[in-house]
């Protein structure tokens, strides 16, 4: 952590070199900031300086409604809804769309489900359905080519609700069916 005037200095010239390098509280409103906020400085001896928004929080800190320093630099929300998105994929990628669908997967992240659906759109064009469905599809590919199991054990595997949801799919995608296209793998 800087040193007590270094930080104090930085602040009152809202330097944006120093934004999500440390976090301004102020004792008297009990509200932390980051140095760039644009409120009118507080006194000098009514600051205190903390190196995360988190260490601020423990200490008793609200964030400021202002300059939202949970958005400041090195923090997940800096990047935006590409961190949401990221998340998402990770859990689609666990299989949180196999066990329950995408208001779950919204409640989750903490968002509503339409905004979850037009992130994705936004940003991968497809919804997380179909990128839950086409992951599926690639699971289960590869275990028809690199494995022996049964198909009702390759659909399970791979995420399916039931065998003939894994069929139609496969049979969508590929135009022939599982069975096919395991006796044309290398």
């Amino acid at each position: 952590m800087l040193d007590f005037d270094t930080c104090n200095a930085a602040r009152l010239r809202r330097d944006p070199a120093y934004d999500g390098v440390f976090f301004t509280a102020v004792k008297t409103t009990r509200i932390y900031c980051r140095p760039v906020c644009p409120v009118k400085p507080p006194l000098t001896r009514n600051v205190s300086f903390y190196p995360s928004a988190a260490a601020a929080e423990r200490a008793g800190y609200r964030p400021c409604l202002r300059c939202r320093p949970e958005t400041a630099p090195f923090c997940a929300a800096w990047n935006g809804t590409r961190t949401t998105v990221e998340r998402a994929l990770r859990l689609i990628e666990e299989g949180a769309l196999d066990r329950s669908g995408v208001e779950a997967l919204a409640a989750r992240l903490g968002i509503g489900a339409r905004h979850l659906s037009r992130l994705f759109a936004k940003q991968l064009g497809a919804s997380p359905v179909q990128v839950a469905q086409t992951l599926r599809l690639q699971r289960a590919k590869r275990l028809l080519n690199d494995t022996s199991l049964p198909m009702a054990e390759i659909a399970r595997e791979a995420g399916f609700g039931s065998l003939r949801r894994f069929n139609a799919s496969v049979s969508a995608l590929y135009g022939r069916p599982p069975s096919a296209l395991r006796k044309a793998a290398p």
